[in-house]
């Protein structure tokens, strides 16, 4: 990792950009102390995302299919209301 000031940053900025473009990270010093580091910015891939089979899951989880009924009557029954 390079390091740079904070006086190099105000007169050497082109040349320590160039550092980050190239893929380096740099760390910024403030009276010989690191409190910063510039690093590059993350390129984003466009990665299709993987969905799960919902229908396969939901078919696992209830192989006879939904009960029968409204999901009112359900959420009735299940509160102990019938």
């Amino acid at each position: 990792m390079k390091a740079a000031s904070v006086a190099d940053l105000r007169n050497r900025f082109a040349s320590v950009s160039r550092w980050i473009y190239e893929g380096e990270r740099v760390a910024i010093h403030k009276r010989g102390k690191p409190f910063a580091i510039l690093s590059p910015a993350v390129k984003k891939t466009n990665k299709a995302v993987a969905w799960p089979d919902f229908a396969a899951r939901l078919q696992r989880q209830f192989p006879k299919g939904p009960a029968p009924g409204s999901a009112e009557h359900i959420v009735a029954y299940l509160r102990g209301e019938y």
